[in-house]
């Protein structure tokens, strides 16, 4: 498939990287001329310097991929999209959006007569070797439509992604994936905290750690 990635921060790059080992055209965009300059020469992508260029040189319908910050970024790069964006083209946000903002925006996008799927994305710096977790809310034919896309970027094509429901879904479900994985960090640090202070029988922390692992 064809697609464009909208930000080349490392999520982004990475992702787009692992697209294109996986067979996709990846065309991207990053406001930042070193971002850009580093996706190309790290992972060979095919980048541009504004987002005309970059949805020009996409066939329609147009399936279009942001992996921005959260909040005024994301409105203001649809904002952007907006008079470039024709009927049947499908933008995902692949960030960590309010999913009440996510639900906002698949109304407006709706209104154009373009598909917005939330996409919760877990995977981080590690995600381009083993892939990524993907928790997708939206339109069921159009997640459908990007069933290649999402079956490249998780772990495995039968596993490690799927549409949870409808829009705000995606994102909502990955808000309590982020609880879930910072309430583990936190119990694991205040275990060690206790470890640590029980000097009596001096633990060796890192050799824990690695039993534990």
């Amino acid at each position: 498939m064809d697609i464009g990635m909208v930000g080349l921060g490392r999520m982004g790059a990475n992702m787009a990287a692992r697209l294109k080992r996986g067979g996709h055209r990846v065309a991207g965009f990053d406001p930042g001329a070193g971002a850009r300059d580093a996706a190309r020469q790290a992972h060979g992508l095919e980048t541009f310097d504004g987002l005309e260029a970059l949805v020009a040189a996409l066939p329609a319908p147009r399936v279009l991929w942001l992996m921005v910050p959260a909040g005024a970024v994301v409105d203001a790069t649809l904002e952007a999209l907006r008079p470039r964006l024709q009927a049947g083209d499908v933008v995902v946000d692949g960030g960590n959006s309010n999913y009440q903002d996510s639900q906002r925006r698949a109304a407006l996008c709706r209104q154009w007569g373009v598909h917005f799927l939330d996409c919760g994305t877990s995977g981080g710096v590690w995600g381009l070797a083993e892939g990524y977790s993907l928790m997708v809310g939206g339109d069921a034919q159009a997640c459908e439509r990007l069933r290649p896309l999402f079956e490249t970027l998780a772990p495995a094509p039968d596993r490690g992604w799927g549409r949870v429901g409808p829009s705000g879904a995606g994102h909502f479900a990955k808000m309590v994936h982020n609880g879930i994985e910072y309430g583990m960090m936190q119990a694991y640090a205040e275990g060690f905290a206790i470890m640590q202070r029980k000097e009596s029988l001096a633990l060796d922390l890192p050799q824990l750690a690695e039993i534990w692992r």
